[in-house]
């Protein structure tokens, strides 16, 4: 459970910095796609420990 609460820590946190990057930058800016790729990585872990959990 403690996992899963620093991940949605994580995500926020992700999420604030990925759109504070896109009021600067351009959408298509290797460093929002970045951003976006790394958001992409935390919500599918976090999908997964709640798809494991279920179980």
């Amino acid at each position: 459970m403690k996992e899963l609460i620093e991940l949605q820590v994580m995500i926020e946190k992700m999420r604030d910095k990925l759109h504070e990057i896109a009021k600067e930058k351009s959408l298509t800016d290797m460093e929002v796609v970045r951003a976006s790729q790394m958001l992409d990585v935390l919500l599918n872990e976090y999908q997964q420990m709640l798809k494991n959990k279920i179980k």
